[in-house]
């Protein structure tokens, strides 16, 4: 008899604790591509390396990781963009100068909006 009780009450639990891991997970992942903009950097795409990586089970992010030629020094930056449908992949070329729009973090630059230079301007 107790158990007809503590087992579908112990299952309702877990099922509840789950849904409200993954509910907090998809916000998690949405919120990788809202970065503020604290900063700015300018210079000329060295090198470009793009790849895909696992978030959490069926949700994964496309990051581009960028070397770029400031004034001074050269510098790592990574755009992450979480794939989902109609999401879109910003495209990086090679020996193209862009105002990158983001924040340190990491060690790294987290890019949330990227413009190409446009020569003569």
């Amino acid at each position: 008899m107790v158990t007809a009780i503590v087992i579908p009450i112990i299952l309702a639990y877990f099922y509840w604790l789950t849904k409200k891991e993954m509910q907090e997970n998809y916000q998690e992942w949405l919120n990788l591509e809202d970065i503020p903009e604290e900063a700015i950097i300018t210079g000329k795409i060295l090198e470009i390396h793009e790849h895909k990586e696992r978030f959490y089970y069926h949700r994964f992010n496309h990051v581009t990781v960028l070397k770029i030629m400031t004034d001074s020094k050269q510098v790592t930056v990574r755009k992450v963009t979480p794939v989902r449908k109609g999401a879109s992949i910003p495209i990086f070329q090679k020996g193209d100068v862009v105002h990158l729009f983001g924040n340190w973090k990491q060690g790294y630059f987290s890019i949330n909006r990227a413009i190409k230079h446009e020569e003569g301007v």
